[in-house]
């Protein structure tokens, strides 16, 4: 069985068909098909329902996918492997994290990593959500920083994130150790859009608290509204590990109940896929310099602490 014809048959479900696989693989269309006939004959199977113009896998096709994403995957850190014992730590680590997460935690904790790590080529995708564990699941990704919470992969606890609420140095909250949810049922808000975390669970902790938020601007720029809320214009809502806050800006914990709303962040992984040594270094050197400095600790501080997910799974030494 030949990797080259897996390799076509998992473009071909990733490109939604021949014609844009055999581009991304520089095949032509009927190459691509040929590698699939010799596939589809080698295992005695059918892969693909041909419903016109248009394909879908069989039921079979849907199951050896899997496997098959798993054993090119596997054969990809093969030869990872290969040149890093040939040539000492050298490869290419994919990580996904927010465009935030990126600035205000690996922009620094990357200064450092690199300078100890030179043949580590670290290549960042922003992401966020659930398509940070499609990432992962594909292999499209080694390591994913993300909120705590999913099923499925493995992870270790980086740091907690706090929703908070940003006001201007002159409010009358900006004095506040905390801030009941309830308070900001009348005030006017700026919010970030539902593509963020921690607009999520600003709705989720709405919801519980039978308020109805008055929302004077969603947007997908946490500057923006940090920005307004320092003239004065609403409250910000915004996560804990934005950049820092500016001009006097105030940053005041949220809580329902006296209990926080939030969640862990935590570096993540996949569990059914080999995970290089460089990255079980990247993941292991990250969690520990989160230990001495990460974004918005000072925030956290002064917040009810948030509950601790189930302990972590240690991220394995070795192949």
């Amino acid at each position: 069985m030949k990797l080259s014809h897996l390799r076509t048959f998992v473009a071909i479900v990733d490109h939604g068909g021949f014609a844009r696989a055999a581009e991304r693989l520089h095949l032509t269309q009927s190459a691509a098909s040929r590698q699939i006939g010799a596939l589809e004959y080698e295992l005695d199977l059918q892969l693909f329902d041909r419903v016109g113009r248009r394909i879908r896998l069989t039921t079979a096709g849907e199951d050896l996918l899997r496997r098959s994403r798993r054993l090119l995957a596997d054969a990809d850190l093969i030869g990872e492997r290969a040149r890093a014992l040939k040539g000492g730590q050298v490869g290419t680590l994919r990580v996904s994290a927010t465009p935030q997460v990126i600035e205000n935690l690996l922009a620094p904790f990357l200064m450092r990593y690199l300078r100890r790590h030179p043949g580590v080529e670290v290549r960042l995708f922003e992401s966020g959500g659930a398509n940070q564990y499609r990432q992962l699941d594909h292999g499209d990704v080694h390591l994913a920083i993300m909120a705590a919470g999913g099923a499925g992969m493995r992870s270790q606890l980086l740091y907690p994130i706090h929703v908070m609420a940003v006001v201007s140095p002159t409010h009358r909250f900006a004095r506040r150790a905390t801030l009941g949810i309830m308070e900001l049922a009348d005030e006017p808000l700026l919010l970030l859009n539902r593509e963020f975390g921690s607009r999520l669970w600003f709705d989720a902790a709405c919801d519980a608290a039978g308020i109805n938020p008055h929302v004077l601007l969603d947007s997908g720029a946490p500057q923006t509204l940090m920005s307004l809320a320092g003239i004065g214009y609403g409250i910000a809502v915004l996560p804990s590990n934005v950049q820092r806050l500016l001009g006097g800006i105030r940053g005041v914990p949220l809580v329902h109940r006296g209990t926080s709303i939030g969640r862990w962040s935590v570096v993540a992984w996949n569990p059914d896929r080999l995970l290089a040594q460089y990255a079980e270094q990247f993941a292991a050197e990250l969690v520990a310099y989160v230990r001495s400095a990460y974004p918005g600790r000072d925030l956290t501080r002064r917040a009810p602490a948030l509950a601790r997910p189930r302990e972590p799974v240690t991220i394995p030494q070795g192949l």
